[in-house]
């Protein structure tokens, strides 16, 4: 059974918004909602984009850009460790064949 959602209150450069949301993902939902607000805030202190609207599109992307580039570092280091574990099956199993020519 699912959980049902319940209101939960955040706080957007001084904006409030009510989220509907399950109790498990409540933390979850409280962080992510201070992070927008602190890449709001920062775009907004610049003071060269005016309108929430432009922050909170400005915010979107650098937050998007952010995400897509640490994919992109998790997905080239996934890569390596998958070669790295490969030469080491390759090594394994050279040990492991000239050991059983070795026992015959």
């Amino acid at each position: 059974m699912s959980e049902q959602s319940t209101s939960v209150q955040v706080k957007i450069l001084d904006k409030e918004y009510q989220v509907n949301c399950p109790p498990s993902d409540q933390e979850a939902l409280m962080k992510s909602a201070h992070y927008l607000d602190e890449n709001m805030r920062k775009i907004k202190g610049r003071g060269n984009i005016h309108g929430a609207e432009k922050i909170a599109v400005m915010a979107a992307l650098n937050i998007t850009h952010d995400m897509l580039r640490k994919n992109r570092l998790i997905n080239e280091a996934r890569h390596v460790t998958a070669q790295q574990v490969k030469g080491l099956e390759d090594k394994i199993d050279m040990a492991l064949a000239s050991g059983r020519q070795l026992e015959i």
